[in-house]
């Protein structure tokens, strides 16, 4: 793998500190941003040289900006991974309007702000890759997910548009949809509405089974994962979505060959709505 500067959200758990410790065991130079730099102290230490780690919170857009100003006139970065990120679980009545407004302004409007501070310095530079963390749950929809979906959904939209506005200016773009994984993510960070007695028994409560490790594990291993993306960035051209997982890449598939099918059924609903021809 040729040397690069990679710039990494959310080092502290997750596919960011599995990437981190991976790219910095082969020699490459990390800059981590984390919310406490504590949590990633024993990095700090061990590669001095090569791993630089900063505070961000990625919900504070003016913050973006002045670390994003900074770095790209100290460093030249070759590769952005939008990694920060969390889950929320419960019903959409059961969230708050704060619940709502943060997990936005975290999965969804932080990675837009990162995507945008950093595209003039790849643009001058020639070159560059940005890499979204995602989740088939960009593609697949389940209850008690949904604004997560939301904040999925979107940024997979925004990224897909951005990939073929920068294509010209030899910038890659790669969303990459994970299915469960072994991560903080689920066992850990995971946030979870105040529920309703209402929703008792509801699928938009299955949730609750699937974050409970007592009835088995994500099939995911993280570490490998992170290879994975890791290894994309070598391939010319980017690929454009990156699913890990079996059951994600299966889940995947069933959902669009049902989408596909409907819109299929509508063709003469859709056709019914045009100006007959000549007219």
């Amino acid at each position: 793998m040729a040397n690069r500067t990679w710039l990494i959200t959310g080092v502290s758990s997750g596919f960011g500190r599995a990437m981190t410790s991976q790219l910095l065991a082969q020699g490459q130079t990390v800059i981590g941003t984390v919310r406490n730099i504590q949590k990633v102290q024993d990095l700090v230490e061990q590669y001095p040289q090569t791993f630089i780690s900063k505070t961000l919170d990625v919900t504070n857009i003016a913050n973006i900006h002045q670390l994003m100003e900074k770095l790209t006139q100290d460093y030249q970065i070759d590769v952005l991974v939008n990694n920060a990120g969390y889950g929320l679980f419960g019903a959409a009545e059961e969230l708050s309007d704060a619940e709502v407004d943060r997990i936005i302004a975290t999965d969804l409007t932080g990675s837009i702000q990162m995507v945008r501070a950093i595209l003039p310095s790849m643009r001058a530079q020639g070159h560059g890759r940005l890499i979204q963390i995602s989740s088939y749950g960009g593609q697949v929809a389940f209850p008690g997910n949904s604004m997560y979906h939301a904040a999925k959904f979107g940024i997979e939209g925004f990224m897909e548009a951005v990939a073929q506005e920068v294509a010209g200016f030899n910038i890659g773009v790669t969303i990459v949809e994970p299915g469960g994984a072994r991560t903080e993510f689920r066992y850990g960070s995971a946030q979870v509405a105040k529920m309703m007695p209402a929703y008792e028994g509801n699928p938009a409560h299955a949730f609750q089974r699937m974050l409970d490790p007592a009835n088995g594990l994500a099939p995911g291993d993280p570490q490998r994962m992170a290879s994975r993306i890791i290894e994309s960035v070598d391939q010319d051209p980017a690929p454009l979505r990156l699913v890990l997982g079996s059951q994600a890449l299966q889940s995947t598939i069933d959902t669009l060959e049902k989408r596909v099918a409907d819109f299929k059924r509508q063709t003469a609903l859709a056709a019914s709505t045009d100006f007959p021809a000549g007219e």
